[in-house]
């Protein structure tokens, strides 16, 4: 498994991961208490896929310190997702907009910090 590839295949997974998070942010904001089913779950789905990738290359191969400190905050932006979905979401009450934010912020940070390894790493 090669460091860069990994990164990549993250980096791209993570973006799709955005605009569906971007997506949902804005049905919060405009004022609905959750979004749809489908698109939270799409959007963990790839976000859990990209996050395992890191950490597993993370683990075996190693990864560039500014990919590390990246993996570290999308694993924490991670624990906000379970608990807005496990916590809010599936109990049907309305996603607290400061958590959304949180959530967001971390994740916006660790996507730049992976892009930013990434392309020096190309």
């Amino acid at each position: 498994m090669e460091p860069l590839r990994t990164m990549e295949t993250a980096v791209v997974l993570l973006a799709i991961a955005a605009l569906g998070g971007l997506v949902m942010a804005g049905i919060r904001f405009a004022g609905k208490p959750y979004p749809a089913t489908w698109l939270a779950m799409l959007h963990g789905f790839l976000s859990a896929a990209a996050v395992t990738l890191l950490v597993y290359a993370a683990a075996t191969v190693g990864l560039p310190s500014l990919a590390l400190a990246a993996t570290v905050l999308f694993v924490i932006a991670a624990g906000g997702g379970v608990l807005m979905n496990l916590g809010y979401h599936w109990k049907n009450v309305a996603l607290p907009k400061w958590l959304v934010v949180v959530h967001a912020g971390l994740a916006v940070v660790g996507f730049v910090l992976l892009l930013t390894d990434t392309l020096a790493a190309r």
